[in-house]
Parts: C-alpha cells; structure tokens; sequence
C-alpha cells in the first residue's frame, strides 16, 4: 500500500466512528430526492459528499491529530495528496450508490432515464464536486477546519449555485456539451487545487513542541 493510500485510509478511520450518523444523513436525503431521480446524484454530491470529505479535517482539529501527522513516516505530499484521494474516494461510493438508486427511482416513476442521461447527471455530479473540493480543500489546509467551518462550508457552496445558474447547468444543458470537457475540467481543477494546497502546507507548521523552560525554579516544580 502507497503512503498516499495508507493517508487516505487514516481518514477512513478517523470518521468510522460516526459512520451511523452519516448514513442517516445520507438515508434522509435520499428520501427528499426520491421523487426526483435526475437530480438525486448531484444533490448528494454537493450536500453529503462534500461533507463527509471535511470530517476528517473537523475532526482532526478536535483531537490534534496534526500532532500525529507531523510523526507518522509520511511526507507532506503524502498527506495532502492523502486527503483527496479520500475526497474522491467519497465521490466514487456516493456515485456507486447514488446512480443506481436513481435508476430503479426513475423506473419506479415511470421517469425517462436512459443510459445518456446517467452519463449526463454522473458528469455533472463530477463537475459540482471536483469545483467544491477544488475550492474547499486549500482553505481547510492553510486555516483548519475550526476557523474555516463558515467559510470552507459556505463558500463552495455559494460558488457551485453560482457556477449552477450562470452557466444553467442542468441535465438537458449538460447533455447538449461534451461531457468530456467537463470530466477533464474537474480532473484539471483537483490537480491545480492539491498543487496550490502543496504549497501552502509546505509553509505551514503542523506541530510546535511547547516551550521548554529552563530555569531552575521552573524546572523543580515541573518536577513534583
């Protein structure tokens, strides 16, 4: 297993305790969106899936787990590039689950949904989650999640709405594209992202040993 796997597998652990509520979360919306199976993939890539890609990051910051980070044998790259490779481990299981589940909701309601457009709502589900990753990832890299729980939550989000309405992506406008272009601007966007999160961890410190103190006084009273 590479460094960069065994990353990602540490995020697996790190949320595997509150698995329960996060099938909850993903159950319920999945009874709102059944009646809609077109948009059921791309709403639980942008309201499930990108949350349950910054947990490991809330909850790295309420245990510290920088600390772990910065002794483990693994280099910074291996982390970052760790943290997305859980990210689009995240997309590939909510798309495993999600795509089929539209199908058999689209049938059951009599609802068209042929092969061309599962390939039209799994790329625009791509697209929404590669521009929030894109965007939400270097944020809570250089701040944390603790300072950027607003900001690296709302914000992707107010920028894929916008992207969403400006450019009227939908099924029937996606289709009409090249989904390819699509497919390779999202893989072209995460790449830029882990670069530019790269480079702003490098001139981060992950863990800064407390201050040792030397005098005298200080150091007899550490000792009782």
């Amino acid at each position: 297993m590479t460094a960069i796997a065994r990353m990602a597998m540490l995020d697996l652990r790190t949320v595997a305790p509150y698995s329960s509520q996060g099938l909850l979360i993903f159950g319920a919306e999945i009874l709102l969106f059944a009646n809609k199976p077109t948009v059921l993939l791309p709403v639980l890539v942008l309201l499930f899936t990108s949350t349950l890609t910054a947990n490991p990051f809330n909850i790295a910051d309420k245990a510290n787990l920088e600390t772990l980070y910065a002794v483990l044998p693994l280099s910074r790259r291996s982390v970052v590039f760790g943290h997305y490779a859980w990210a689009l481990a995240c997309f590939l299981a909510t798309a495993t689950v999600g795509a089929p589940l539209a199908v058999l909701f689209a049938r059951a309601q009599h609802v068209p949904f042929d092969g061309r457009t599962l390939v039209t709502v799994l790329t625009l589900s791509w697209a929404l989650f590669a521009l929030n990753v894109a965007i939400q990832f270097p944020l809570l890299i250089r701040l944390g999640y603790s300072r950027t729980n607003y900001l690296a939550s709302v914000l992707p989000s107010v920028v894929v709405v916008g992207v969403v309405y400006r450019m009227h992506l939908n099924v029937p406008s996606v289709r009409s594209w090249l989904p390819l272009i699509l497919w390779v601007a999202g893989a072209v966007a995460i790449v830029a992202s882990a670069a530019v999160t790269l480079a702003v961890d490098r001139k981060r410190v992950r863990y800064r040993p407390p201050a040792h103190d030397d005098r005298p006084g200080r150091q007899q009273s550490a000792d009782r």
